[in-house]
């Protein structure tokens, strides 16, 4: 069985499962409350509307929201198959597990991309009632806001690969959970530290917070710097993703 055959099998398991509407709730929840915090404080002759929006929207939606739904989806994958010992059939076939493992976190991240979709369509949607009522007649900063979200999933994806390797480590449920949640509470105050290019779970945070320091300091541009965020955000998702490939079915193979 081919990689895209096997990718094809769980792409089809989604579609009978109940995580689809998970990618919705957080995106309305933050920016539904998000902008609406902020509709008061506008008129028509306000500037910077858009930005001022999506950064109260997704200062928390990076820093908890997010990675709280996508520690809800993990559980979730892995429960579809220690469920009903699917996982033991799947092995039973003569497919590799490591591609199986592999397959599985390529779902992960569809789920990860989808909701950074459904994001931005609810925030786009949301800023034009917004603005209609309050008279701006700002423009749509498209590029503004597919920079924010890309560079929202891009600095997600150590830390996603870190909570698929703690939910495959963790035969429970429930200590995976709590543990996933553990780590992302302190994201925000360890932002705030040099120690955050070591941490995955703020770095989606860190990276709106930037906007936040860029749009209050008034053109001042302190920028999110690669250096040395690639290197560590890199050497992370590749450590912790052979890991989460390596323990996969590795219990159930004894």
């Amino acid at each position: 069985m081919s990689f895209l055959e096997l990718l094809k099998i769980e792409f089809m398991k989604i579609k009978r499962s109940k995580m689809i509407p998970l990618i919705f709730i957080a995106p309305l929840l933050v920016v539904t409350s998000g902008v609406a915090n902020l509709q008061n404080y506008f008129s028509p002759e306000y500037t910077n509307a858009w930005a001022a929006m999506f950064i109260q929207s997704a200062l928390v939606y990076a820093y908890y929201l997010l990675p709280f739904s996508i520690i809800v989806v993990c559980v979730m994958i892995v429960g579809r198959e220690t469920g009903n010992n699917g996982i033991l059939k799947m092995l039973a076939l003569p497919i590799s597990r490591y591609a199986l493992s592999v397959a599985k976190f390529c779902v992960l991240l569809f789920y990860l991309f989808m909701e950074m979709i459904v994001f931005l369509a609810v925030f786009v949607i949301t800023g034009l009632i917004t603005t209609s009522n309050t008279g701006i007649t700002e423009a749509l900063p498209v590029m503004y806001l597919l920079k924010w979200c890309a560079g929202l999933f891009f600095t997600m994806l150590p830390s996603v690969a870190t909570m698929w390797a703690i939910t495959i480590l963790f035969e429970k449920p429930l200590l995976s959970v709590g543990l996933n949640v553990l780590l992302v509470i302190p994201g925000i105050l360890v932002a705030n530290t040099p120690l955050w290019v070591v941490y995955p779970y703020c770095y989606s945070g860190y990276w709106v917070s930037c906007s936040l320091h860029d749009f209050t300091a008034k053109g001042v541009n302190t920028g999110f710097h690669l250096l040395p965020f690639l290197p560590c955000a890199i050497l992370v998702f590749v450590l912790v993703l052979i890991v989460a490939v390596k323990c996969f079915g590795k219990k159930e193979m004894r």
